[in-house]
């Protein structure tokens, strides 16, 4: 009896749809945001329409295809969170887990600075392993309260809360990607986990009122379309693809004269 197919994207296509969003998003903001900044837009304020009238003119082209591939890129960030909380739900080991996020946050910090911000390291801007791995570390503890029935039930209610703030305290102080809303967005989407229509439900609330981006609001339809399985082993895709392709972006805005612009 052949074994049915179950229909459907699997864990590895989404993490690739997040791959290549996130792809694009950065090659928009370390590339092209240099290249207006060359071609003068930072000296644009908005307040002398004539002089913004005439940059759009010579270069809207540039503008806008860098609005829409940052708008592209709002697609993965929801992605990322949603497979974190699968793969605290199937992992062998959390602890391994939390330490392999925790090492390549480390690792991606000097890719990450250099291709936004010039510098070998800059302190006030965090790569978004940072988020995931705090956002990692509150849903460990929030599930460590959850499983203990014997406590109280007000009493867990408040110590799950004043994890979540904790969790977002810390991505806040450490001025991490998406910082404290990004941590928020995380634990909603794990305190909703049982339920798949509350999850992308809650989810699309965090990413408009927290988030504060519309664009988001498409990552949930490939969610919505996720059949549970793992599909081929592309664990360290992610880990090692990040750096990587954030030293290569520098590289190439090295080679292209713009690399001492930062980018945000």
């Amino acid at each position: 009896m052949e074994k049915k197919e179950i229909k459907g994207i699997s864990g590895s296509t989404l993490k690739i749809i997040a791959i290549v969003t996130m792809f694009i998003d950065h090659v928009a903001a370390a590339i092209l945001a240099r290249v207006m900044l060359v071609n003068g837009v930072g000296e644009l304020d908005g307040t002398d329409m004539e002089a913004t009238m005439l940059w759009l003119s010579d270069n809207g082209t540039v503008y806008w295809t860098y609005t829409v591939m940052r708008a592209i890129g709002r697609i993965a960030f929801p992605i990322f969170c949603f497979l974190l909380i699968e793969g605290f739900e199937h992992t062998r080991s959390r602890a391994k887990y939390a330490l392999r996020l925790g090492v390549f946050a480390l690792i991606s910090e000097v890719p990450f600075d250099l291709a936004f911000h010039s510098e070998v390291l800059e302190f006030g801007y965090q790569n978004v392993f940072f988020t995931l791995f705090i956002g990692l570390l509150a849903m460990m503890a929030y599930h460590y309260i959850e499983e203990r029935q014997n406590w109280n039930k007000g009493t867990r209610m408040l110590l799950g809360i004043l994890v979540i703030v904790l969790g977002m305290g810390a991505a806040q102080m450490l001025g991490t990607d998406y910082a404290a809303m990004g941590v928020l967005t995380i634990m909603v989407l794990f305190v909703c986990r049982k339920s798949k229509q509350l999850q992308i439900v809650a989810g699309a609330v965090c990413v408009v009122f927290f988030l504060q981006e519309f664009w988001a609001l498409l990552a949930f339809i490939p969610i919505a379309f996720y059949n549970g399985k793992r599909g081929w082993n592309a664990k360290y895709v992610f880990y090692l693809f990040y750096p990587v392709h954030l030293l290569l972006l520098y590289l190439i805005c090295w080679g292209m004269g713009i690399s001492a612009i930062p980018a945000i």
